[in-house]
């Protein structure tokens, strides 16, 4: 999945953005596809629901510098009585070295809101993506300051008291407002350190704006309110 970026400040208050993922629509089987090359694009196209949340045991995958890989996630997960939609968004999560499963599900006004654990991570073992009535999946957690970020004089005031900080994963819940015809945006804050165990100085907030038939629809930076 590939992400873009964007971000507001708010000097001496809070400091906004965040980032996105959009995967590739996958191709349709043909009918002349081998059964192995069905089973790859109907995974491809897996609607998450409920249906994809596994919770279980993963100590058998623990035990030697070798154990943590994603062959042994998808073994645990089936022995640990896991849907096959489970095992299939495991396996969509768990790509280059990076482990994961859908560990809770609900829905915010009909968007999907999935929590996704990191069981190997040393520091940030939860994400979240959001689901659109696509299935299209919204990552909220990969928020970075790239150049477009930086050139906003707001940044650019607060990165020259805090030349270090930089987004923290996880984003947390910051509510939801409505949009025209219908619409909502769900809003998400990463705060902004200057090193994991250091004190915030500001938060970044972006707003995931979906229509009124619950499609993304595109993401706004959106001010922190303060008293």
């Amino acid at each position: 999945m590939r992400r873009s970026r964007c971000l507001l400040p708010a000097l001496g208050l809070l400091l906004l953005a965040a980032c996105q993922k959009d995967p590739a629509e996958p191709a349709a089987p043909t009918p002349t596809a081998t059964p192995s090359a069905q089973k790859m694009a109907a995974d491809a196209t897996l609607r998450w629901s409920n249906a994809v949340v596994w919770s279980g045991d993963l100590n058998s995958c623990r035990q030697g510098e070798a154990a943590a890989t994603r062959e042994c996630l998808i073994k645990a997960m089936q022995a640990g009585g896991a849907s096959a939609d489970a095992v299939t968004a495991a396996g969509q999560l768990s790509s280059a070295g990076e482990l994961a499963f859908v560990s809770a599900w609900h829905e915010h006004d009909g968007i999907g809101v999935a929590t996704v654990a990191y069981p190997f991570r040393a520091n940030t073992n939860e994400g979240t993506r959001l689901v659109d009535a696509a299935g299209k999946r919204i990552d909220v957690d990969a928020v970075q300051l790239d150049d477009t970020v930086r050139a906003d004089p707001g940044v650019q005031a607060l990165l020259a008291a805090h030349p270090q900080a930089t987004p923290f994963a996880p984003a947390q819940a910051g509510g939801s407002t409505p949009l025209d015809n219908g619409g909502i945006r769900l809003l998400y804050r990463t705060p902004l350190r200057d090193c994991h165990a250091c004190a915030d100085v500001g938060q970044i907030q972006i707003g995931y704006d979906f229509d009124g038939t619950r499609h993304f629809i595109g993401q706004q930076v959106v001010p922190v309110a303060t008293p």
